[in-house]
């Protein structure tokens, strides 16, 4: 009796159900994940689409644009948007120059400065923690306002066309070093670097030998950040750039650059005046307003697209810092 119990309790279909009741709880059905799937497909053709429109348009005739507007499919495709935009591109080369610079050293620098910030306001046995993290806080909800502020840069750091003045203003971020200090707090086992204390190591050791190589995640969560910030930022061009230098070559980063271009095809455009006097000077109007304002936003976009590979292994650790605590 008790073998023939045994040998029913080790049949096929005795086990089978064992094995579907092991199956995972969280599992998603065929349906569902199909489901899921087409939605991301979708959700990600809205995103690379408008781009890819941006693309084509910079390639389209300017008539046929005016004809029959934006459209994925041209009625004749054409160059001359980029042969308009490089034909000053001297002054072209030396703004990409510019805006290279000031996206690397600005978030080299910032990284390290923030870091630097953020780690002691995270240790726990660090006295002044509370004061210098009210202190950062405090900024994020108070400023002095535009005027002081270039007062500052202009007057006493005297930084007027210089490009210190793009790297400064936006090298320190107190919503960044409140991550930093974050994953510092939450990440940074205290045990270690107890072990490094007693291994002889001093404060600046530590930080850079130990908890910088465990903190790659949220530095490269930051550092696309900031390398987005210091590339798309015009807006410090136009304040403290005013002064052409030896070369009569303008100081400024590639984005303010193709601002001012674009303010100024409209002004011309728009201005009877300016356009009878162009033509009495024997001027050429062959203006493309679409496709160029498409051209330089390809051109603004270009470089900076081959910088997020760099950062994507650690990207969606970082943006996950603090969500849960180990």
């Amino acid at each position: 009796m008790s073998m023939s119990m045994e040998g029913k309790l080790n049949t096929p279909a005795s086990s089978g159900r064992r094995t579907k009741k092991s199956k995972n709880p969280n599992a998603l059905s065929g349906p569902a994940n199909l489901v899921i799937n087409i939605f991301f497909w979708l959700y990600s053709a809205a995103c690379v689409l408008p781009l890819a429109l941006v693309i084509i348009v910079s390639f389209t005739d300017e008539n046929s644009i005016l004809r029959r507007g934006y459209t994925f499919v041209p009625e004749k495709w054409s160059t001359f948007a980029y042969e308009f935009l490089f034909k000053d591109w001297q002054q072209l080369v030396h703004s990409a120059e510019i805006s290279v610079i000031v996206t690397v050293i600005g978030t080299l620098l910032s990284l390290f400065f923030m870091a630097l910030y953020a780690y002691p306001i995270s240790r726990p046995d660090f006295p002044h923690r509370n004061f210098f993290s009210f202190f950062m806080f405090f900024t994020m909800l108070f400023n002095g306002g535009l005027v002081p502020w270039y007062l500052v840069y202009t007057r006493m750091l005297h930084l007027k066309d210089n490009i210190w003045a793009l790297i400064i203003p936006l090298m320190i971020s107190a919503f960044y070093i409140m991550i930093m200090r974050t994953f510092f707090a939450n990440t940074i086992p205290g045990a270690l670097i107890e072990s490094a204390k007693i291994d002889g190591a001093g404060e600046l050791r530590t930080f850079i030998q130990i908890v910088l190589p465990l903190s790659l995640p949220v530095l490269a969560t930051v550092a696309l950040f900031q390398t987005l910030g210091y590339w798309n930022d015009w807006f410090l061009s136009m304040i403290y750039i005013s002064m052409p230098n030896g070369s009569n070559l303008q100081n400024v980063n590639l984005q303010y650059l193709m601002y001012k271009t674009m303010l100024d095809i409209q002004f011309i455009t728009s201005n009877p005046t300016a356009l009878s006097a162009i033509t009495a000077a024997g001027g050429d109007l062959k203006i493309p307003q679409e496709s160029v304002r498409m051209a330089m936003a390809v051109v603004g976009i270009g470089p900076i697209v081959f910088a997020y590979p760099f950062f994507q292994k650690y990207f969606v650790q970082g943006l996950t810092v603090g969500a849960v605590k180990g």
